[in-house]
């Protein structure tokens, strides 16, 4: 048969290795892809058979161990062959398809015949039977016979079962046997490349033939069809010859930092680089969460090499597009003021324009509860202070970053999402990494175990660009047992808030009284005066009002123009919340109101804010101030306030001329509006109000009454109350009022409702009386009337309810107003009421402040209302006032954002 000429300057490389003593593979180089491959068993020779596994389908098979001096045979061609130019020819072909011939080192025939080499050393013998009838064959058979008398390799004394490998395919205990290893490199050959960052390895010198996973990374891979094909991913082939060309059969270095059930993952060292990171940087492979953990060189240096693949989109990012690809420079990286934590992964920061921007932690999550919610049904979830771990993670934030500069990184935008039936809406949101003083909050808030870090599928690249970090936070955390981690019992705190509520507030009053000054935490600004505040020690909330000051009311609009009511009152608020929320003061409490909030002053760094708000011109001061010590100071601050002219002094020598503005009306809607005096504002926002022109009549009763009452004062506990009985009920201001029985608990506690007044209370029935006849509601009838607000949702979340009502306590109650009935309803009318002076409609005003949404209804009478509603509605949602802070919250993640919807 003629000779077949080699292709010259192939390259001894293989899918799989020199395969055995005799059998090599060859192939040319690459061109616009991996190179064919041709396998060539040299002719006339014969060498020893390597190990062979048995198969898994075959349970009766036994594992093949190797023939003497098969393997030496096998590491001579290897080390003399692997990676050189080779010239080959070819001698026989049979039908099946396998080539015979001779290869010779370099690139031509004159070059090292390989198989004479193996004869002569002894790792290969000449066929049975053959005979020297051309030249090649006789110096085979003089090689041979040289080798015999020199006694090398198989021809040495001994049967050669020194160089019979003892193979383990199978570790008995992996994590024991990496663990061995500390982390030091194992001498190792690569045996076969599954994909580009799986190989199968053979250990040195204990023969343990592993499969090894490159640590922190994934190539693309082979997928196996049905009928046994293999279908390559994208740039899998490409992948795994740049593996095979730098690694197959090469003698390398491996360190096994984990195992993954029986496979080990480790990084492979080779003199002339870490593959690990060559793939990367080439864009071959991606950075896995799930083991880059253990890669003993550093997570970043994976991550920058990613990061160098994706910023040149090469290979497998060919078509990558980074998270903020839109945004300029200055968006990307910029130093911000912390204004507020909105809870524990979320702040607002101030700009250097002014401002204000919401930031998300980059890949964190705040406490949440876990599984089935133990709450008591009847009671409002509290985020902060009813989720474990929410009020130390919110305080970590706070003490940290409250007033600080921080560097903002912009990692990605979470776009805006809208809602589905099953999935809420999702707002648009800004996601950085925070960092203070070289310190990555998000880190330090994980490592505390005050968070957890969130999970990714695998191709999601909005993720924190310190994502590693935060997951070795989250470990360190878990194994210190920090936090959320903790076996310990989680944290309770019983937070009173005595919002509103006079009975705990007067209670409450006299300690406070006494304690000069407290320690105090902002939580909340409702408008420049008027502050939600924690007191740590006696862990409860209060509403405090600043003492001494007038300070403007909230803007609000009257139909069909821009603006009314007082100016400057939202640059009082800012100023306000800039200076003070969420930073811990001191209070001194002289006095309360009806409603049950806590009136006097409060100092923060030493400074009295309503000196501060009287002398920036937001404040003027109040008559009352004249019995305090800070009364001289308040003054000076006024009048050097009004020399300057500025705000609320800006035309201070002039006497304003209040205009009452008309109120259009649609022709269809009925508008009679008749003056009321508000007395009680439910919790439910509803309100209870007595007719002015009948207002005589009660004062003239309720005198003829207690005089009455003087005269015939009733026996202590000879009344025994009914339900739904009209009685005489003694108030907490020691006078007799007219009022029902509700509710009989016992003696001690009955319920009672003040007819003429509207509000509840729980008394003894020693302070009831029966009520004299002259005195019944057929004389005059019950003067407190219960009535709702037209056209507004009331707020089903507590504290979003507390807020409106707060602002309609301070608003009207205890004061005179008009009233309109609109409609009818099952429980009580629903109305509109007007300031008595301004003829501001408060409903309109609530929505305005976003305290209160729309309640959109079709009867035409009330469609311009309702527009002017809804356009209210509109101005406070772009303000991100209350309701709206973080954007249309009806269909928010309240989950992440800790509020309940």
């Amino acid at each position: 048969m003629p000779l077949i000429r080699g292709i010259k300057g192939a390259t001894v490389l293989g899918s799989y290795k020199v395969l055995s003593g005799c059998a090599i593979i060859v192939r040319g180089q690459p061109r616009g892809g991996p190179p064919p491959e041709r396998q060539i068993n040299l002719s006339n020779i014969r060498a020893g058979n390597l190990a062979r596994r048995a198969a898994a389908t075959q349970p009766d098979a036994k594992d093949t161990p190797d023939e003497p001096w098969a393997f030496p045979a096998r590491e001579f061609l290897r080390k003399k062959l692997i990676g050189k130019e080779v010239c080959f020819t070819i001698e026989n072909k049979t039908p099946q398809g396998r080539e015979y011939g001779m290869i010779y080192l370099g690139k031509d025939t004159n070059g090292e015949n390989i198989a004479e080499s193996l004869v002569a050393e002894g790792l290969a013998t000449r066929r049975e039977g053959m005979r020297a009838n051309n030249p090649e064959q006789n110096r085979l058979s003089e090689c041979e016979e040289q080798a015999k008398a020199a006694k090398k390799g198989m021809w040495s004394e001994g049967n050669g079962s020194h160089t019979i490998r003892d193979l383990k395919y199978t570790i008995e205990n992996p994590r024991h046997f990496v663990d061995s290893h500390h982390q030091k490199p194992v001498n190792a050959i690569i045996e076969h490349v599954r994909d580009g960052s799986v190989v199968r390895a053979l250990l040195l010198p204990d023969y343990y033939l592993v499969t090894v996973m490159l640590s922190g990374i994934k190539c693309p891979t082979f997928r196996r069809e049905a009928d046994g094909s293999e279908t390559p991913e994208p740039f899998a082939a490409e992948a795994k010859f740049f593996t095979e060309s730098r690694l197959l059969q090469r003698d390398v270095q491996i360190i096994l930092e984990s195992c993954h059930n029986q496979n080990i993952l480790g990084t492979i060292l080779h003199p002339n680089g870490n593959i690990t990171e060559l793939l990367l940087k080439e864009g071959f492979a991606r950075c896995v969460d799930w083991s880059i953990a253990v890669y003993t060189r550093g997570a970043e240096k994976l991550r920058a090499a990613e990061r160098f693949a994706k910023e040149r989109r090469l290979r497998i990012w060919r078509d990558y597009v980074a998270p903020t690809a839109n945004l300029d420079q200055k968006d990307k990286q910029f130093v911000a003021k912390v204004m507020q934590v909105l809870n524990a992964d979320a702040i607002v920061v101030k700009l250097n324009s002014g401002d204000y921007k919401t930031i998300h932690l980059s890949s964190i999550r705040p406490p949440r509860l876990e599984g089935e919610n133990t709450q008591d049904k009847n009671k409002k979830l509290r985020p902060l202070y009813d989720i474990p771990y929410m009020f130390e993670a919110r305080e970590f934030l706070r003490k940290k970053l409250i007033g600080k500069k921080v560097n903002v990184t912009v990692d990605y935008i979470r776009p805006a999402s809208p809602a589905t039936e099953t999935v809420p809406a999702f707002s648009e949101r800004t996601c950085a990494t925070v960092t203070i003083g070289g310190i990555n909050i998000a880190e330090a808030l994980v490592s505390k175990g005050l968070a957890t870090v969130i999970r990714y599928r695998q191709d999601d690249d909005q993720r924190s660009s310190h994502y590693d970090e935060l997951l070795a936070a989250e470990a360190r955390a878990i194994k210190n047992g920090k936090g959320l981690h903790s076996k310990k019992e989680v944290p309770i705190h019983r937070v009173a808030d005595i919002s509103g509520d006079t009975q705990k507030a007067k209670q409450f009053l006299p300690f406070l009284q006494r304690a000069g000054r407290s320690e105090a935490v902002v939580e909340y600004v409702f408008s420049g005066s008027r502050l939600k505040l924690y007191l740590p020690k006696e862990t409860c909330l209060i509403t405090f009002l600043l003492a001494g000051i007038e300070c403007p009311r909230g803007a609000r609009n009257l139909p069909g123009l821009v603006q009314e009511g007082e100016p400057f009152s939202e640059e009082a608020t800012l100023f306000t919340k800039e200076l003070v929320l969420q930073r811990e003061v001191e209070v001194e409490v002289e006095s309360m109101d009806k409603a049950g909030n806590f009136i006097g002053w409060l100092h923060i760094d030493g400074a009295n804010l309503s000196v501060l708000l009287v002398e920036h011109s937001l404040s003027k001061v109040h008559f009352t101030a004249e019995r305090s010590s800070y009364y001289k100071s308040l003054l000076s601050a006024e009048e050097a306030a009004k020399q300057k002219k500025e705000k609320v002094w800006a035309h201070y020598e002039e006497q304003p001329v209040e205009e009452v503005a008309p109120v259009l009306e649609e022709k269809e809607r009925s508008a009679s509006y008749k003056p009321v005096f508000v007395t009680e504002i439910t919790d439910d926002l509803h309100f209870y109000v007595q007719d002015v022109e009948t207002g005589t009549q009660l004062e003239k009763l309720m005198e003829n009454m207690r005089n009455d009452i003087a005269s015939h004062p009733p026996v202590e506990g000879s009344y025994a109350p009914r339900r739904g009985e009209f009685c005489i009920a003694k108030f907490v201001d020691g006078e007799w009022y007219r009022a029902r029985v509700e509710k009989v608990e016992s003696p001690a506690r009955v319920h009672v409702f003040y007819i003429d007044y509207g509000n509840r209370e729980i008394l003894p029935s020693t302070r009831l009386g029966t009520l004299p006849p002259a005195f019944s509601t057929r004389v005059l009838p019950a003067q407190a009337t219960e009535y709702a607000f037209a056209f507004i949702q009331v707020p089903q979340d507590e504290d979003a309810r507390t807020d409106a009502v707060d602002s309609v306590v301070r608003d009207i109650q205890n004061t005179q107003c008009l009233l309109n009935v609109e409609h009818l309803s099952a429980g009580c009318p629903h109305v509109t009421l007007q300031f008595a002076d301004s003829k501001g409609d408060v409903g309109l005003g609530l929505v305005k402040e976003g305290l209160v949404m729309v309640e959109v209804r079709k009867e035409k009478q009330f469609q311009k209302v309702i527009t002017e509603y809804l356009n209210a509605q509109e101005s406070a949602k772009s303000a991100r006032l209350n309701l709206w802070r973080y954007g249309d919250f009806r269909a928010d993640d309240a989950d992440e954002f800790g509020y309940s919807r």
